[in-house]
């Protein structure tokens, strides 16, 4: 007989496993009844077990708790005689009458990780209760991860301050919204969390190409992984959550999914699925399908074909794209690297992976503008991110990604119309992602589409609402709007989110000298590090507006010993708002010969307005080819 019997409702079985499997791993002798016989002899079993059991833990949901919850109570009872009662709480509910004097242990939103707390007092209390000894040393409760995260063109953030803004409350949720958190690594091995999180975020890919089915961004998702799914659909607004876990073994893969209600927490859907380890390739259309299905959403068959797009068959190709994107959470050059090699061994494995070649045209666009040694390693890795992204739209054209890839090609040219027309592209495909929205809205800034540009920043803040890189959005495309008050409130709740983000405090400082608050504007700048770019222009310009231009020539001098080629365009700015019209022109075309991204707006900056009544910027923005209007 066993010493472990778990009492619980059918319904919650998907939820219960992850417990099972926990306590079982630990070398304890679990019975529940996910896999009884038929026949009479069933509930003769089951009371054998129940009464043989040294340790019963009764899970108390809304089901357990509910009308339909008799058998649960039933069982509580015997226990409670016999002085095997452990209750748990995977809800947040009260146990019925009669069952509250015990204390019951929390474990609402536990995602399956032995390294939890909640999860170990549990085990704790059960290996007492077994006559064992205690395993593990409980600890506090974790807040939320507060590792770095991706964001944008793929730059890590300090997450200081996040938990203060999570209090936020986006927008009311709307029919057929969804988020998927990051599942659960049951397997025991740190090393394999790149594997469980790649599963959510292709889970996300494949959800987000159903049409009318709106998926919050991955970066957004991933600030609530330790939250409970009422709590991540109330700060992200929508009305539906997808959890999930993932045990890798060397010869099979398990992977548990449960579509939950975000209004009351109950589940609409679950289901597990085991798989050989070569075999996993279909378990997230799988999974996209089945909640489809649960949403009362159609699927034709362009739908199912778009579930895989871009995608691969190879099991191994697609680890090595995984194990690449994980390799991105920071962007250093040797991450790139590293990033860099796997997807170029994804791609020998399959030539016709469309994901892998429009990431390695991203990686390869980010070493070349920031990386890069000198302008020949930048052209030459500039020209390998043209093919790879060419290649991925010519295996997969409805593929967004690749469309994405070849936008930013075109952006770091300076090619602004080419940029603009793979942007809108990207856009109008299914699967678009947030990285890809900030780009298209920046373009349509720099075209000067304000207001489409502003309603981009709000559509992005509606996908990614937990993310520093939509509330610089929307200050970024306030401030070239020339809506300079409406660009500090989402600047500062950026700027607490992410205390390091320098860009988004040189626009907060930017606006505010706009707006004629110059000491205020000077704190801004002050609070960035000495020598910062944005820092030196900002103070510069400062100075040349207050009429110290000697002061305003220090610090350009400054800036150009310090940067030299790298910021033709902020001297550029410089020599505008100093009123010295010859050599701000002499700054821009200088620009242009390095191709210095600044450039880009030339159309919209504020401080090149001096300029406006010249006849040569018209000749700047030609060389730009921007589109007509």
């Amino acid at each position: 007989m066993s010493e472990v019997f778990v009492s619980y409702k059918a319904e919650d079985r998907a939820r219960v496993a992850p417990l099972v499997e926990a306590l079982t791993a630990e070398g304890l002798a679990v019975w529940w009844d996910a896999h009884i016989g038929g026949g009479e002899e069933w509930r003769d079993e089951i009371a054998g077990h129940l009464d043989a059991a040294s340790c019963v833990i009764v899970v108390w949901s809304k089901r357990s708790t509910g009308k339909d919850g008799r058998f649960v109570r039933e069982e509580a009872t015997r226990a409670l005689k016999r002085g095997t009662y452990l209750p748990i709480l995977i809800d947040k509910v009260t146990p019925p009458l009669g069952f509250g004097e015990t204390q019951a242990l929390p474990l609402t939103g536990w995602k399956g990780r032995t390294d939890d707390p909640r999860y170990a007092a549990i085990a704790n209390a059960v290996n007492a209760r077994a006559g064992r000894e205690a395993r593990h040393r409980v600890r506090p409760a974790a807040g939320i991860a507060r590792r770095p995260l991706l964001v944008g063109g793929g730059a890590a953030l300090v997450a200081a301050g996040i938990g203060g803004w999570l209090l936020l409350k986006p927008a009311a949720a709307k029919a057929n919204s969804i988020a998927v958190l990051p599942f659960a690594n049951l397997s025991g091995d740190p090393a394999q969390d790149y594997f469980s999180d790649g599963m959510a975020e292709e889970l996300r890919s494949a959800l987000s190409r159903i049409a009318g089915l709106k998926v919050v961004a991955r970066t957004s998702s991933e600030m609530l992984r330790d939250s409970d799914a009422k709590t991540a659909a109330d700060k992200l607004g929508v009305e539906n959550i997808v959890a999930g876990s993932v045990r890798r073994s060397p010869g099979t893969i398990r992977v548990g999914a449960q579509l939950i209600d975000g209004d009351d927490g109950l589940e609409r859907w679950s289901e597990t699925f085991d798989r050989p380890a070569g075999d996993v390739l279909a378990i997230q259309s799988e999974i996209a399908e089945n909640v489809a299905r649960a949403l009362s959403i159609e699927l034709g068959g362009a739908d199912r074909t778009a579930l895989t797009l871009g995608g691969t068959r190879s099991a191994e190709a697609r680890d090595l794209v995984l194990r690449s994107i994980e390799a991105r959470r920071d962007d250093s050059e040797p991450s790139l690297r590293r990033a860099l090699s796997l997807v170029d061994q994804a791609i020998a494995l399959d030539p016709n992976y469309a994901e892998a070649e429009a990431r390695r045209a991203l990686i390869l666009i980010y070493l070349g503008s920031v990386h890069a040694a000198s302008a020949e390693q930048a052209r030459q890795e500039a020209q390998l991110a043209l093919r790879s992204a060419r290649r991925a739209i010519a295996i997969a054209p409805k593929f967004a990604m690749g469309h994405a890839a070849l936008s930013n090609i075109f952006r770091d040219r300076l090619q602004m119309s080419q940029a603009l027309r793979e942007a809108e592209v990207a856009n109008g495909l299914r699967g678009t992602d947030s990285p890809t929205l900030n780009n298209y809205a920046y373009l349509l800034m720099q075209a000067g589409r304000t207001r489409e540009a502003q309603a981009m920043a709000k559509r992005i803040m509606g996908l990614d609402p937990l993310n520093p890189n939509s509330f610089e959005a929307q200050t970024v495309t306030a401030y070239y709007g020339r809506r300079y008050q409406e660009a500090l409130a989402p600047g500062r709740r950026g700027m607490q989110m992410a205390p390091d983000r320098l860009r988004i405090r040189a626009f907060v400082g930017n606006s505010l000298l706009q707006l004629g608050r110059a000491d205020d504007a000077a704190r801004e700048f002050a609070g960035m590090p000495a020598g910062d770019y944005r820092r030196l222009t900002g103070q510069a310009v400062i100075a040349a507006r207050s009429g110290r231009p000697s002061a305003a020539h220090a610090l350009r001098e400054e800036l150009r010993d310090r940067y030299g080629d790298a910021v033709h365009w902020q001297n550029g700015q410089i020599y505008a708002q100093l009123g010295m019209a010859d050599e701000a022109f002499k700054e821009l075309d200088a620009a242009w010969e390095v191709r210095d991204a600044g450039l880009g707006y030339v159309r919209v900056d504020p401080f090149v307005d001096p300029l406006r009544k010249d006849p040569r910027l018209a000749v700047v923005e030609a060389r730009l080819n921007f589109p007509p209007g």
